[in-house]
């Protein structure tokens, strides 16, 4: 068998970010807990 190859954090990160833009549920969660967040701060 062979051993996965393992790859940069930031080919990592690059890949998580486009497979979140792609998935519009996931952005709207974001979006959602950041306006929750920024909220509180302002109180």
């Amino acid at each position: 068998m062979n051993k996965p190859k393992k790859r940069p954090f930031a080919e990592l990160v690059k890949e998580n970010k486009l497979q979140l833009l792609r998935d519009q549920e996931a952005m709207e969660k974001i979006e959602q807990r950041l306006e929750k967040k920024h909220i509180r701060k302002a109180k």
